[in-house]
């Protein structure tokens, strides 16, 4: 394909985040619908960056946020038939630690210099660990393993995490999505132009796919980069 029928869509998300579980899960269907070439870039977003690097006690965590067992379990609720329509299944109960996500952001980032098809394969695997295995996404261990899985250079990883490796990058990523006015996730950056906010439907995603791919093709998108 030429570059007027490809696309950049850069994601703005955060991996323990089951909206951005959810949108991954939809955009890949509404990329399967078009005849476009799209290509992924995953950008960094932290729901909570306060939480502490050794993470906190997921049920207090929880518990003081939305302020009762009740109100969480109606919100798991709702969230979990949308996941299984996606083919997730989201296991809550499973996620014993909030972490905080700095360290998974940073490996992300270092999967995309390893090529879009490792930092794909990369943020699925994180966001199945977080929601369908419960493993904790601040476990330098579990960030290692997940990149090996990922085809990353493990050993690499291994000496960078205890580093402060492109934290100050990460960390102005996530500024500058606030100065854009990006304050929830997932957020679709179409072109570097065009925001689809939320998770939403496969349908709507591939119609604004179709729409920016076209407007590319009349060459009216030139000033996107």
């Amino acid at each position: 394909m030429n570059d007027e029928s490809s696309i950049t869509v850069d994601v703005v998300s955060d991996v323990v985040c089951p909206w951005c579980f959810i949108g991954q899960k939809r955009l890949d269907k509404a990329i399967a619908a078009v005849n476009i070439d799209v290509h992924i870039r995953w950008r960094p977003f932290q729901l909570d960056p306060t939480i502490p690097p050794e993470g906190k006690n997921r049920r207090d965590y929880m518990v003081a946020k939305f302020g009762s067992e009740q109100r969480i379990r109606e919100i798991h609720a709702r969230i979990e038939p949308l996941g299984e329509a996606e083919g997730i299944s989201f296991a809550f109960d499973a996620i014993k630690v909030a972490p905080n996500t700095l360290d998974a952001h940073r490996l992300i980032r270092w999967a995309g210099t390893a090529g879009e098809a490792i930092q794909n394969r990369l943020v699925r695997r994180l966001f199945q660990l977080n929601f369908e295995e419960g493993a904790n996404l601040g476990d330098h261990a579990v960030l290692i393993e997940a990149a090996r899985e990922a085809g990353m250079d493990a050993s690499v990883v291994e000496t960078l995490l205890p580093t402060d490796a492109d934290v100050e990058a990460v960390r102005t990523e996530i500024a500058t999505a606030s100065r854009m006015g990006i304050s929830g996730v997932p957020c679709f950056l179409l072109e570097g132009k065009y925001a689809v906010m939320g998770a939403q439907d496969a349908d709507t995603l591939a119609d604004a796919l179709r729409q920016v791919a076209a407007a590319k093709a009349r060459g009216e998108l030139e000033t996107a980069n």
